[in-house]
């Protein structure tokens, strides 16, 4: 916890139609336990649908840009810029704080050990997310701490020179959807401004710069999503081909690799479903899991390829259409 009561700690949320489901945001942030001052502030992009007055209503202070002014990274460093906290913590405006002690369990982050400049923490399913996108999170973020406790990741001296696909898996994971960072960290170590995976490309920064970064278990946001086979598909191409992009060449996997792991995230989904509402349900739940799973492989397939696939088709296969 923050142990001033002069202290000031800024939530800060990037926006564009966050619709009336942002309230839920709003809400959770106030409910916030700290002993601290908390500063709400919010970067909005051209909204048109009563966003920003939604933002000014529940306390925000907002800062608007055009919508052609935006990107991810420089965003996000202009919120920090104009944030009064010397801790700043990032949502997406549809992720929700999933108790009072988020903020506090972040913030305490910072105390596990030295030289902390990131923070961050899990994403809870929606109560009416499928199957397989809640066991997809649940295993993610477990492989980050099987104890249950925080994980604490650093580079030594000697390795700060690490190449980029070093990175590759937990070390260089963070996320801006439920993170915190110190100010004086990033002074240090900004966000670059790139179109995708900011965040993994300021965990590699903050390493190399030789700060820890943190996850805290504790920390929940609920967040996911549940898009059509279709758009799995098209959001698993920009994830893959921004990883290739951002680990300088991960190793990408093999048809016949991407087969078999298919195969075990349905079988997987199965399972759970048999153990959880019967053999019934799991019948059901293997139609849902192949074509979500199928989905998402191939676009990852095709994001990993994206380099030699012509402008104009990434630009099609792409949710974000970059070509």
């Amino acid at each position: 916890m923050i142990s001033s009561m002069k202290a000031i700690v800024t939530v800060a949320i990037p926006t564009l139609d966050a619709g009336e489901e942002f309230v839920q945001t709003l809400e959770a942030v106030a409910t916030q336990r700290i002993d601290a001052e908390l500063e709400l502030l919010v970067c909005d992009s051209g909204s048109r649908d009563g966003t920003v007055a939604l933002a000014r209503q529940h306390g925000a202070r907002v800062i608007e840009i055009p919508k052609s002014s935006f990107s991810h990274g420089g965003t996000r460093n202009r919120l920090v810029s104009e944030a009064r906290g010397a801790h700043i913590a990032f949502l997406t405006q549809d992720a929700v704080p999933a108790g009072p002690e988020w903020l506090g369990a972040l913030l305490a982050g910072f105390t596990v050990a030295e030289h902390v400049g990131l923070v961050f923490g899990p994403y809870l399913a929606r109560p009416d997310a499928s199957l397989s996108v809640r066991r997809e999170l649940q295993t993610w973020f477990a492989t980050l701490s099987p104890d249950g406790r925080p994980r604490v990741d650093a580079l030594p001296a000697d390795r700060r020179t690490l190449a980029a696909r070093g990175f590759w898996g937990p070390l260089g994971y963070f996320t801006d959807a439920n993170g915190c960072l110190s100010r004086a960290a990033w002074e240090r170590a900004p966000f670059r401004e790139v179109a995708y995976a900011e965040d993994h490309l300021l965990a590699q920064d903050m390493l190399r710069a030789g700060y820890a970064k943190v996850f805290v278990p504790a920390a929940a946001v609920v967040h996911s999503h549940d898009y059509s086979a279709a758009r799995w598909l098209r959001r698993s191409f920009d994830e893959t081909r921004a990883i290739a992009e951002v680990y300088e060449g991960a190793p990408a996997a093999g048809w016949r690799e991407a087969v078999r792991t298919l195969r075990g995230n349905v079988g997987a989904d199965v399972r759970l479903a048999r153990s959880e509402r019967g053999s019934r349900a799991a019948a059901a739940t293997a139609r849902r899991a192949l074509v979500h799973h199928g989905a998402r492989t191939v676009g990852a397939m095709l994001g990993a390829r994206a380099s030699a696939l012509p402008p104009a088709v990434s630009g099609r296969l792409s949710l974000e259409r970059r070509r």
